[in-house]
């Protein structure tokens, strides 16, 4: 049986250091979760942005197998309004390496925005990290 890595609470906790950094590009999000790239199946993380854009939490919504991670946008929200952020990226990764997104996450990302849009919460961009780098719908539209 195939034991999967157990993720200390670190992981879970935002560095002071991306605390003082403003996120205003997508490589600064790629350094910060690099090691989280690196899981062997997929997990799904919503970062809770401040005005300045400034990381406040970083919140792990679902975990999934190798290849899928089953998402439900209410339980990925849900943290998001009850800390009242006004802007989230979500970022999640690609166990195979490979950042690009699949049809699936393209479907999700869009549910998101609207859903987002209708409570008034900022999408800045989603992005698939993976041991090749990263993807960033908002640098690839």
């Amino acid at each position: 049986m195939k034991r999967y890595p157990t993720y200390p609470l670190e992981l879970l906790k935002v560095s002071e250091a991306i605390t003082k950094c403003q996120i205003c590009r997508p490589e600064i999000v790629y350094e910060y979760m690099k090691e989280e790239s690196m899981a062997d199946r997929e997990i799904f993380w919503v970062l809770h942005l401040n005005t300045k854009n400034r990381i406040v939490k970083k919140e792990m919504t679902a975990m999934g197998a190798v290849d899928s991670c089953r998402i439900v946008p209410a339980l990925v929200l849900r943290g998001v309004v009850a800390l009242g952020a006004p802007s989230i990226m979500t970022v999640h990764n690609h166990p195979s390496g490979d950042p690009t997104p699949s049809t699936e996450d393209r479907q999700l990302w869009g549910t998101l925005r609207e859903a987002c849009k209708l409570l008034g919460i900022r999408v800045l961009d989603n992005l698939v990290i993976g041991a090749n780098g990263y993807y960033s719908e908002e640098e690839n539209k």
